[in-house]
């Protein structure tokens, strides 16, 4: 049986290289090819598929933020399998992006070694990991066993790295649900874990740590 795979990165040339990949196998076909979280939505209502590619991070229209666009997909579809490709080396982000209900996860450097093995993995109702990011989280794992560095909320992890990525405390209420007060209480208490005094250091920590996309 023929896979059909709907791919979705904001990166032309990405797309390019990863369908030529996909199809390299007689067993997948892309049956759509877009570049923005809405015409992911779109395509999906679309196109009958079995698994969703996708990149996390691509802007433009009401869900930008890959999380809201990944819960949105689970919500909407909840036995649909997605797949998804990310640059983010953060443990937190990471977990969270797994919180949402994909089937996979890889980074983008391991597409090309793993990404066969992860779309026939998800197909047959398993989950998957790359090599890479389990050791991103198992390296996170261990080391929170021995750190006494206090650990973020997967609320406030996601609070701040839609601050760090230029959202404003209004923009990241509408688009998490929450409202204002609870937003901007999340944003502090992470600050006031990290022991971050000011927007700037929370814009510095979320790039040395892998938090912005």
């Amino acid at each position: 049986m023929t896979l059909r795979i709907i791919l979705a990165d904001d990166h032309p040339i990405v797309r390019s290289g990863v369908r030529t990949l996909l199809e390299s196998h007689s067993q997948t076909s892309v049956v759509a090819d877009v570049g923005s979280p809405g015409e992911l939505i779109d395509a999906i209502h679309t196109h009958p598929c079995d698994i969703v590619l996708t990149d996390f991070s691509m802007p433009g229209g009401q869900v930008a933020d890959g999380l809201h666009m990944l819960g949105l997909i689970h919500r909407r579809w909840p036995t649909l399998p997605v797949v998804v490709l990310t640059m983010v080396n953060n443990a937190g982000v990471l977990n969270s992006i797994l919180a949402t209900g994909v089937r996979g996860l890889l980074g983008k450097s391991d597409a090309l070694t793993e990404l066969t093995l992860a779309i026939q993995a998800v197909s047959h109702g398993r989950d998957y990991l790359s090599t890479a990011i389990r050791k991103t989280l198992d390296i996170a794992r261990t080391g929170a066993q021995f750190s006494s560095q206090p650990v973020l909320s997967k609320r406030e992890t996601e609070v701040l790295r839609l601050f760090a990525s230029g959202f404003t405390v209004s923009e990241i209420a509408s688009q998490l649900n929450r409202s204002v007060k609870t937003i901007s209480r999340q944003k502090m208490d992470g600050m006031a874990k990290l022991g971050l005094k000011s927007d700037l250091d929370v814009y510095a920590y979320a790039r040395e740590h892998g938090m912005l996309t």
